[in-house]
């Protein structure tokens, strides 16, 4: 499902670490737009959701509990900017 307002608060949380986007990618060593891809919801990769949710503190299923739906945790969304 695509979610802009998922990747824009995603994008605002990180920031509000002092990470973005491209550097997950760096350290993945993928394209920046692979990145936005999966945290739009264009396409899945378990190894960038969990890069995004491993920088924000949190679980993969926290930030999108409609892909992860039967593991157990409880969903927190990512705080609105």
């Amino acid at each position: 499902m695509i979610d802009e307002k998922q990747h824009q608060r995603i994008r605002a949380a990180l920031a509000l670490k002092g990470i973005t986007l491209s550097a997950i990618a760096r350290e993945l060593d993928v394209k920046p737009t692979t990145i936005t891809i999966v945290s739009k919801g264009y396409r899945r990769s378990r190894r960038i959701e969990q890069a995004i949710a491993d920088a924000l503190g949190c679980t993969p299923s926290q930030i999108w509990p409609n892909r992860y739906p039967n593991d157990g945790t409880s969903t927190m969304e990512v705080p609105a900017s």
